[in-house]
């Protein structure tokens, strides 16, 4: 082994980033002068990437794994700096480490509240947050798009950036919806996922991927919040006369209770209270009682049933016959004054002409001529 060989092996560099840290996207690897040796060991771990920048211009990029850096493994470098035979000096290069993790739990919320024509309410305001992953995609272009020439950058350094960009789309999605607020909760999966898929392309412009993104709460405004609980309170109470009456009673067993409450004067007052308060569930229940149902239309009164006669016809029991029938057989002959009938109630058979009920079906009868002189 020549001299040259010997000094070379020893100056043989570890290129490599060790991040102790949770919020570093990119980390530039800081060499004195930028110099690398030749020959010199990349260590890209899982998670990472490597990017080698000559002079401004993106060279190579290096995923997981580890590399001997020779013309063979930098085609891209080896081009811009002309190493058509190899090369064995010393080059200068920078090299970024590009964090391709994913970063989780990042906070995204609306900062003013967003206005929507509610179906049921009408106008209102809704505040809405939650959070969302992200990685970097392409560390080429997060390179170029986003980073530039920062030796160190952090999801703070754009954490504002994509906020705007999430609550914008979800708020677009939200009035498009145009869901009831009381129907979003059951719609936060699927106005995750739609933001998610409307927004990814957006992402992909600055080399990034949106993994997650998730609606934690809507909330409307305090005051609305308190409309809607009392609204929910007289659905739960329903019946509010009972509801009165039986306060009423609790305050009255609570004051015969008290002390100094009793005596003749408390006794009386406790009496008092009680006579009212069962005169007012007598009336209630009364009134429960005569009330007319409260579902469903009303029924008629039955219709008024038609008395109906029998008729002895030659020595035979016909009918019963009701009032239209009677007066057709007047009308043909079979049925007359003298026939014999009989409904419920009489004693016996009559004749027709004699039951006042049935004097209407005959024809009338003129009266006696009078007597000529």
């Amino acid at each position: 082994m020549g001299l040259w060989d010997k000094i070379k092996g020893e100056f043989i560099d570890i290129v490599e980033w060790l991040d102790d840290t949770q919020d570093t996207l990119v980390y530039r690897f800081e060499r004195y002068g930028n110099e690398i040796k030749y020959d010199a060991k990349l260590t890209v771990r899982e998670g990472q990437s490597a990017v080698f920048v000559n002079e401004g211009q993106l060279a190579d990029v290096f995923p997981p794994g580890m590399y001997s850096l020779t013309t063979k493994n930098l085609p891209i470098l080896s081009t811009l700096k002309g190493w058509k035979h190899g090369f064995e000096s010393p080059f200068k290069a920078e090299v970024y480490f590009v964090s391709t993790r994913q970063f989780t739990d990042r906070k995204w919320g609306t900062k003013n509240p967003v206005m929507l024509r509610d179906p049921e309410f009408g106008p209102v305001r809704i505040r809405a947050f939650g959070t969302y992953a992200m990685r970097v995609k392409d560390p080429a272009t997060f390179l170029r798009e986003v980073v530039g020439t920062s030796g160190h950058f952090t999801t703070d350094d754009i954490t504002d950036q994509l906020r705007n960009l999430v609550v914008t789309r979800f708020t677009d999605q939200v009035a498009e919806s145009k869901l009831a607020v009381l129907d979003m909760a059951s719609n936060y999966n699927e106005l995750g996922d739609f933001v998610l898929d409307k927004i990814q392309p957006e992402f992909e412009e600055y080399g990034l991927e949106l993994t997650k993104l998730l609606v934690e709460n809507i909330s409307l405004p305090p005051a609305v919040e308190e409309a809607l609980d009392k609204r929910t309170s007289m659905g739960v109470i329903g019946n509010l006369g009972a509801y009165t009456q039986f306060q009423a009673a609790q305050a009255m067993e609570k004051a015969a209770t008290q002390p100094g409450g009793g005596g003749l004067a408390g006794a009386g007052l406790g009496a008092g209270m009680g006579f009212g308060l069962a005169q007012q569930m007598t009336q209630a229940m009364a009134q429960a009682q005569q009330a007319p149902p409260a579902a469903g239309p009303s029924a008629p009164p039955p219709l008024p049933q038609q008395t109906t006669y029998h008729v002895a016809v030659g020595g035979q029991q016909a009918g019963p016959y009701d009032m239209q029938t009677l007066q057709q057989q007047v009308q043909q002959g079979t049925l007359t004054r003298d026939s014999l009938v009989w409904t419920q109630g009489m004693a016996q058979w009559t004749k027709a002409g004699e039951v006042e009920a049935l004097q209407g079906i005959f024809p009338a009868v003129p009266p006696p001529l009078p007597p000529s002189e």
